[in-house]
């Protein structure tokens, strides 16, 4: 059997199985945002990690370095978000092209920089190896949270209601203009859908205030798209969901990227992914707080 054929998700699943249990300092290991563990302290050790490959997950012409140096960053705080946590220590290994300049590095960095400035978090050590293919930004990100704080995949409950922040969409009409450029799109709405794309904004102050709030039961980060992420909320949970396509938050710039490309929006909303936002759970009589 090759890897395509059981997919991200059913290899994931394989791997958890070989592994087995972890042992009893783990909190959470194999099937969340991220891993957490107890280290005799007050607070859990959060820590997870997200690799970007050229070709795969970005196009070189597609994206500045310093771009890609920031969202590089901003996909592993997106983890640490969804569990509620606080991000502190970054890791970062580069796999560097034969034809790789000094200077695209120094803009790669810059932008890794800027995003670790922003949120408070100490670059402390990484590792660099040579690539006879493209370029590749490996990065390792600890955090911690607080007992109580701490949200799961796994706290939802029937009759919660599934609430998400921000748009959900912006990100893949963001690609989808990337990868044609010539689309007659008014700018604002093109530069919306690209910032949301090349360089997403984490949703820390959020996930700390929801977390702190007590009353979601389950949140999730939006990487692999609404109806995948809201999936694993529900295998994680036991429970199954139900979601009104009129009720999803479509921004007007992506509807105006889908028009001019003659795509439906809708699909970029349940099927994208790379938005970033949170998606999460909480009970209907207390999700409008």
């Amino acid at each position: 059997m090759r890897v395509s054929e059981l997919g991200e998700f059913g290899l994931i699943a394989r791997i958890a199985e070989m592994v087995g249990q972890p042992g009893g300092d783990v909190v959470v290991g194999i099937g969340d945002d991220a891993a957490v563990v107890r280290t005799g302290g007050e607070n859990y050790l959060v820590a997870t990690c997200d690799i970007l490959v050229e070709g795969v997950h970005f196009l070189r012409e597609g994206i500045t370095p310093r771009q890609l140096g920031r969202k590089a960053v901003a996909i592993n705080l997106s983890d640490i978000a969804s569990m509620g946590g606080v991000p502190r220590q970054l890791w970062v290994s580069l796999v560097l092209p034969q034809d790789a300049e000094v200077e695209y590095v120094d803009a790669l960095y810059q932008g890794i920089r800027e995003e670790t400035s922003r949120w408070g978090v100490d670059i402390v050590g990484g590792n660099i190896a040579r690539s006879p293919w493209g370029l590749v930004v490996d990065t390792f990100l600890a955090g911690e949270v607080e007992p109580e704080c701490l949200l799961l995949r796994s706290g939802a409950r029937v009759g919660d209601l599934v609430l998400v922040t921000g748009h959900v969409g912006d990100s893949a009409a963001g690609l989808a203009l990337v990868l044609n450029p010539e689309a007659n799109c008014e700018r604002k709405h093109a530069d919306r859908v690209l910032q949301a794309h090349l360089t997403p904004v984490p949703r820390l102050e959020e996930g700390r205030v929801i977390a702190e709030s007590g009353i979601a039961t389950a949140m999730i980060d939006v990487s692999d798209g609404t109806l995948a992420d809201l999936g694993h909320i529900c295998e994680r949970s036991g429970v199954g969901a139900r979601v009104w396509a009129d009720r999803l938050p479509l921004s007007d710039a992506a509807r105006a990227v889908a028009e001019a490309l003659g795509k439906d929006p809708l699909e970029w909303a349940l099927s994208g992914g790379e938005d970033y936002e949170l998606l999460f759970t909480a009970p209907p009589d207390k999700a409008g707080r």
